[in-house]
């Protein structure tokens, strides 16, 4: 018993003398560590050393804070830019997207440029030949006897329409140019001119401003003046009628297109001023006003629709103002008794206006893209668009002139603008023997010429843009008989997903966009058919596709996306959208 006891205090000591040897060969260690390995465990932070954690306590060693040192690590510090490569990608594509907007602006420009050219060419060449020939249709009516029942002359039955709706929108066009192109030989020109002259140049400016908001709001409400003017004169007699008149809707048409021709002639006078003054200090600020446009519309939330209607309003505003200065040139041509030498005088102050203004929609284009993360590739999207409108109203099912789409679309009237040009050139030009009717009837064929000539590569390039869109099928879908509002319709075409089968949109539909209108039977509930082009030129959106179930479960509803297709002259109204 007493040799175990001893054997096992002995143990205990033995397990003593070997932990105290193991502590003093770790306290042994560190302190050779510290030694020979001090530098090597201590960490860097901002160009400074400190110690290891449990190591705080001791005083630092002063060589490492050095100026020397500090400027050395300044020097040779590196970093690695592909760490954030996403970051710096999404940077180069922004500056590439941004020295693509004047190229994709300009395609765009140019397209809708030539748009509103033939619209306003329109009004010139067939406005005239087509309100004869529906004059003539009226001459020649006394060939369908009452007896008859179908004339041998002209296949119409006597019952029929007298005039179609197209002949009677058209002649209605030209009794308004007759009626305000006579009211318009009552304004003195030339008085309006020195009115406005002998007024300082701070009062111009703003009279110049003043004038453009009053365009823009002219612009809007015209539209609907005309729009309500052509239904109410072309509406079937057997419906119930709720309106005023077509004699009151005349006379209102009659005074909008009156008075926004006044309002132009003032502006194209304001212009003329600022072209004559000695300084040009006038011009100057009007042209200093493009920039400030910037500042408005820069620095503000824009998608892709509010976008497209800038971009109208800018097609919009490049054309009046080329035709603008068409009729400063024409003025002061007719001043000098249409000396060439002059026009090379007033060739510069013409360049820089244009110059300032392209410039001006290129800058204000780029930045705003760039700050809403939209591509340059919309640009194309903006152009099938307005391609589509040209292609759809050669269709049979077409509900609409063409002049009256681009109309609806910038924002553009013809009326009023061709009847200034035409009140200014009349007045300018003095027509005196033969010779001169003869130099008019070719100038009169050569802009028939150029007009059809637009058209038809116009025409040729619309199709080219649609088939690129995809949006065939779009072009032979009826549209509605009537729409209250556009979230009705839209419920509308949400409900009926299919048409039946005897619906006139599914039979085989000619894909000819030089036929004839034809008119289409009215049906009580007309049905849609729904495809994905309904949703064409609008960023795909999962969360915003409507769910339909298999047994018949109701549609979930979300937030309606905005159709480029549906915007229409507003755009010339700020960016809002109803």
């Amino acid at each position: 018993m007493a040799d175990s006891v001893a054997a096992g205090v002995g143990e205990e000591k033995e397990t003593e003398n070997e932990d105290k040897e193991r502590e003093k060969r770790a306290f042994n260690n560190t302190n050779r560590s510290e030694k020979s390995g001090g530098p090597s465990e201590v960490t860097e932070t901002l160009g400074f050393y400190e110690r290891n954690a449990n190591k705080k306590d001791k005083k630092r060693n002063l060589s490492d804070l050095s100026l020397v040192r500090f400027i050395s690590a300044e020097l040779t510090r590196g970093y690695f830019l592909e760490h954030n490569e996403a970051k710096y990608t999404e940077r180069r594509e922004r500056v590439y997207t941004c020295l693509r907007i004047p190229k994709e602006l300009e395609k765009l420009m140019t397209f809708g440029f030539f748009l509103c050219l033939d619209a306003f060419l329109y009004v010139f060449t067939l406005l005239p030949l087509r309100v004869l020939l529906a004059l003539i249709r009226l001459l020649t009516l006394p060939c369908c006897g009452l007896r008859a029942n179908i004339c041998p002359y002209c296949r119409k039955s006597s019952g029929s329409r007298i005039l179609q709706p197209a002949q009677v929108c058209d002649v209605l066009k030209g009794v308004i140019m007759v009626l305000c192109y006579s009211m318009m030989h009552y304004v003195d020109y030339s008085m309006m001119y020195h009115m406005i002259r002998g007024q300082s140049v701070i009062k111009l400016y703003i009279i110049y401003n003043m004038l453009e908001v009053a365009d823009r709001l002219f612009s809007s409400f015209g539209q609907d003046i005309l729009d309500a003017l052509y239904w109410t004169a072309t509406e079937p007699k057997e419906r119930k009628r709720a309106h005023i008149g077509v004699i009151p809707h005349f006379l209102m048409a009659v005074l909008y297109v009156f008075l926004h021709a006044i309002l132009i002639m003032v502006q194209a006078t304001t212009l003329n001023v600022a072209f004559n003054s000695h300084n040009k200090s006038l011009l100057t600020i009007m042209m200093s006003n493009n920039f400030v446009e910037i500042k408005g519309s820069v620095f503000k939330k824009f998608e892709k629709n509010n976008l497209f209607q800038m971009s109208n309003s800018d097609i919009k505003e490049r054309f009046t103002n080329y035709v603008l200065l068409l009729i400063v040139c024409l003025r002061n041509m007719e001043q000098f008794s249409w000396n060439p030498d002059h026009l090379w005088v007033l060739f510069p102050d013409v360049c820089m206006v244009i110059a300032s203004e392209m410039a001006v929609d290129v800058v204000k284009h780029a930045f705003i893209t760039k700050f809403n993360d939209i591509t340059a590739d919309v640009y194309s999207e903006y152009r099938a668009s307005l391609a589509f409108d040209l292609v759809s109203s050669r269709q049979k099912n077409a509900y609409t002139d063409y002049s009256d789409s681009v109309s609806r679309r910038m924002g553009f009237i013809p009326l009023p603008l061709a009847l200034l040009l035409i009140r200014v050139v009349t007045s300018s030009v003095k027509i005196q023997g033969s010779l001169s009717y003869v130099c008019v009837l070719l100038f009169y064929l050569g802009m028939i010429t150029l007009k059809v000539l637009n058209s038809i590569v116009l025409l040729g390039k619309s199709c080219l843009y649609v088939k690129e869109a995809h949006m065939e099928e779009k072009l032979f879908q009826t549209p509605p008989s009537a729409a209250p509002s556009r979230a009705s319709s839209r419920t509308h075409r949400a409900k009926h997903t299919s048409s039946p089968p005897g619906d006139p949109a599914d039979e085989e539909v000619s894909t000819s966009i030089t036929t004839q209108p034809v008119h289409q039977e009215e049906c009580p509930a007309p049905h849609l058919p729904s495809s994905e082009s309904d949703q064409f030129l609008t960023t795909p959106d999962d969360t915003e596709e409507k769910d339909i179930g298999q047994d018949g479960m109701e549609l979930k509803h979300r937030a309606p996306k905005k159709d480029l297709l549906e915007i229409d002259r507003f755009t010339i109204c700020g960016n809002r959208i109803d």
